[in-house]
């Protein structure tokens, strides 16, 4: 199971840290956005075993994911956010080696309820 929070209304430039609390341990955890319509984008994964990360083109630079293993929990740094960044954000999470080479939304099993972020003045 996985609880997302953190989400909110921030102008462009400002920030915003996510949380992903999740009940178990898998081999990565991830975050992917949805706007209206589409499908849902990846953002961001992390290995919980060595930390290893990978990120989307238009998110590299400015969003940090990172782990606490002890709390289980995955958090998604995001700076100078634009209004391009808007959407749902979910959490997800994988026991598959694939899930990480290959972040697509199919091959992840878990998910979290989403929380909005909202960029605009």
């Amino acid at each position: 199971q996985l609880q997302a929070s953190g989400g909110g209304l921030v102008q462009p430039g400002g920030s915003l840290r996510l949380s992903c609390a999740a009940s178990g341990r898998t081999y990565v955890a991830a975050w992917f956005r949805q706007t209206p319509g589409n499908e849902h984008d990846f953002v961001a994964v992390i290995r919980w075993s060595g930390g290893s990360t990978k990120y989307a083109d238009s998110v590299r630079g400015r969003f940090t994911i990172s782990s606490d293993n002890a709390k289980n929990t995955v958090y998604l740094e995001m700076k100078n956010l634009n209004p391009d960044d808007t959407g749902v954000y979910y959490c997800a999470a994988s026991r598959y080696s694939d899930s990480y080479a290959y972040p697509r939304p199919d091959v992840f099993e878990y998910w979290g309820q989403g929380t909005q972020v909202t960029v605009s003045s």
